[in-house]
């Protein structure tokens, strides 16, 4: 049997990691309301942060562990990512959080969310929250990772503590999502729509919002140039 291709092979290391990202992060809100919040606001922060890191290290050398369309279309944006790839990675990154959800119902079949985003005040409230925190995520994530990937101890270190810090502090407000596979996997199985455009849109224009900061704190052609001197693989 021949080898799998290489964008096969991303594809399905993005589905396996943000299957797990949704999985345990949303099995942790869940989990937190039918045992009478047993794990707390903190540890649902800590256990988004975690997972992150994780799978920067477990995957990072494989697809680069974007887990996240709105950093796999930002780093298209930046220059570092070949625009062949963006469907496949988003597509595997959706498919993954649709299967982390249809498990989470399963074992939770009366939980009437699912771990979803929802505002607790206003849309435009958490708009310009979800946007500002993904501004600053995909900053970070800009200037720790080598070309398209997320890899190496700065990077999972740097990333994970990112979302754990976002997540800790906007949670109770927006969800802290800064991811729209996250955010619509939830939605979807638990018919939970009417605010998902908040989640689709803030976290996608945050992440390109950091692609123009980078090339502002940057040299000319900070984002471009980074992707040869930082050695991006060309798979």
């Amino acid at each position: 049997m021949s080898a799998m291709k290489p964008l096969t092979r991303h594809a399905l290391a993005e589905l396996m990691g943000t299957f797990a990202l949704v999985f345990t992060g949303c099995g942790a809100i869940v989990i937190n309301q039918v045992s009478n919040g047993a794990i707390t606001h903190p540890g649902i922060a800590l256990t988004f942060g975690f997972i992150v890191l994780a799978l920067i290290y477990a995957l990072g050398d494989i697809s680069g562990a974007h887990l996240n369309p709105a950093v796999t279309l930002n780093f298209w944006l930046a220059g570092r990512f070949e625009r062949h790839k963006l469907l496949p990675y988003i597509l595997a990154q959706t498919a993954g959080a649709l299967l982390a959800c249809l498990l989470l119902r399963f074992l939770f079949p009366t939980n009437s969310t699912l771990g979803a985003t929802l505002p607790a005040g206003s849309a435009m409230q958490s708009f310009v929250l979800e946007l500002v925190m993904t501004w600053l995520l995909m900053l970070v994530i800009l200037n720790v990772s080598t070309g398209a990937k997320e890899k190496g101890i700065t990077a999972g270190i740097a990333v994970g503590s990112a979302i754990a810090l976002e997540a800790m502090f906007g949670g109770p407000i927006s969800g802290a999502s800064m991811n729209p596979a996250r955010s619509l996997g939830p939605a979807l199985i638990s018919g939970n729509l009417q605010h998902l455009w908040v989640y689709l849109l803030a976290p996608t224009l945050g992440g390109a919002l950091a692609v123009l900061s980078c090339r502002v704190i940057h040299e000319p052609g900070c984002c471009t140039s980074c992707t040869a001197a930082k050695g991006t693989p060309t798979t």
